[in-house]
């Protein structure tokens, strides 16, 4: 075992580190895919993170990557690493089941652009992971999948939508966990799960089909460490034919410049957008990660944002009026569909097309704004979410407002920059008195996806969390 460590170790073991071990014929890609099934074996049951496992997949990718090792051919970056894959993408002959009785049965008859993209860097996927129903909450619970489970504390939330991609990430399930982002479905979950997660540019990494949540869906990476996210996203990023919305350029030099550090950067720190309920305790734990970015040079000062309140109607709104196309499901499924996911359907039922074309006249105004406000700051630090991880089966801790389908209260950091499309990091700053991890947000102007991972870089160089491990 490298290092003469355990097979937990190898499982938990960080991109990288593993993928130069696994080059030198230190580590065998069959050696590291068995660690992590087992690792999978051992925790899923507990979990719940995945919809599919790809065992025998997996062990053959890992016997061909290990020959290609042993004949000396070249090598990706990410050669005989492992991933999973969010359970909203297509993977060619695997299920696609979204969170949802609707969909099963329906096999993919093709591969999204990331995951091909991930596979000709030599990753190999492990599985599928748990998302709630098309991906529509920010918490882990599904009507076909039932609840995934936080690895930090059983009964509570992982968050979501990527909500198994977060579990199986905290619990050592493999390095890579790829998801989705349409208000907050990375940084949330990453937030409860003591986990880096990046919502990078609308655009940077293409989405096939093209969402229909009005440019505010982004792909991106979740895992244990912030050059593992870079890793990931300098595999994934770069402009495709079939998503007309995707930037036209090759990605930066993620990984290679990581470590340049943001001395001298200016910090606008926010604890609230000038408008949202923070719990003490999560406020007090980021407030305190401040000193990260000061002992590592930047200027942090706290401004004020003027636009923070603008969005609150325009989120619930576009929330309720893109998922009301789910509608036709209704007649059918409805007995058998997320309650909460059928009560949000039928408020945006109610929705004309000129109800929607001036709500969106409003947005683009009030990104306007944001952006304005953007040009004398690097970055903007906020808490991630405004709560830590909470029992499962609610859409609210208790003490909150409670609504027949509006979850967004406590998660009022996010979905700002989803409309802006900037770029929006989660890194760990500390755990609650019993024990749920609590996250900050790093936002960066639009484009800089390198300066938002230098900044989520330097953080975790100040507060190092690679090493912590859930209790499970």
């Amino acid at each position: 075992m490298a290092d003469g460590g355990t097979t937990d170790d190898l499982a938990h073991m960080p991109a990288h580190r593993l993928a130069p071990l696994i080059r030198a014929g230190a580590v065998s890609p069959v050696e590291s895919v068995e660690a992590v099934l087992s690792r999978i074996a051992a925790v899923e049951p507990t979990i719940n993170a995945f919809t599919v496992v790809t065992a025998q997949a997996a062990r053959a990718e890992a016997k061909r990557a290990e020959a290609m090792v042993s004949a000396g051919e070249p090598l990706g970056p990410l050669h005989g690493v492992t991933v999973t894959i969010k359970d909203l993408a297509g993977i060619e002959g695997l299920p696609t089941l979204r969170g949802s009785h609707i969909f099963v049965g329906e096999i993919a008859k093709t591969t999204a652009p990331f995951v091909q993209r991930l596979k000709a860097a030599g990753a190999i996927v492990v599985g599928k992971t748990t998302t709630p129903e098309c991906g529509w909450i920010g918490l882990g619970r599904s009507p076909l999948t039932g609840d995934t489970h936080n690895p930090w504390k059983h009964g509570f939330t992982p968050g979501g939508s990527s909500a198994g991609a977060a579990a199986a990430a905290a619990a050592g399930c493999g390095p890579l966990h790829q998801g989705t982002d349409a208000a907050g479905s990375i940084r949330v979950p990453a937030h409860f799960c003591g986990l880096a997660g990046l919502k990078p540019s609308y655009g940077r990494i293409p989405m096939v089909p093209v969402g229909l949540h009005d440019l505010a869906s982004h792909g991106g990476p979740m895992a244990r460490s912030v050059r593992d996210v870079a890793m990931m996203l300098s595999v994934m990023s770069g402009p495709h034919p079939e998503d007309h919305t995707c930037l036209d350029s090759a990605p930066a030099d993620y990984v290679g410049r990581l470590g340049e550090g943001i001395a001298g950067k200016r910090i606008a720190f926010s604890p609230d957008l000038g408008h949202v309920r923070v719990d003490p305790e999560v406020a007090a734990l980021v407030r305190a990660g401040l000193s990260a970015f000061t002992e590592a040079g930047a200027i942090v000062e706290e401004p004020g944002t003027p636009w923070g309140a603008g969005g609150v109607d325009l989120a619930r709104f576009f929330w309720k009026a893109h998922f009301s196309s789910f509608g036709r499901f209704l007649p059918d499924w409805r007995d058998r569909m997320d309650p909460h996911l059928v009560a949000c359907i039928e408020d945006g039922q109610a929705v004309t097309a000129s109800d929607y074309q001036m709500q969106r006249e409003r947005k683009y105004a009030w990104c306007s704004q944001i952006g304005r406000w953007f040009e004398g700051w690097d970055y903007l630090v906020t808490p991630t979410a405004s709560v830590a991880a909470f029992p499962v089966g609610k859409l609210a801790p208790d003490g909150w407002a409670q609504h027949r389908w509006d979850w967004m209260e406590w998660a009022e950091f996010s979905y700002p920059f989803n409309f802006t499309g900037a770029p929006a990091a989660s890194v760990p700053c500390g755990m609650t008195a019993d024990g749920r991890p609590v996250g900050l947000q790093i936002v960066g102007r639009r484009f800089d996806d390198l300066g938002v991972l230098q900044a989520a870089a330097a953080f975790e160089a100040a507060r190092p969390w690679e090493h912590l491990r859930p209790p499970l």
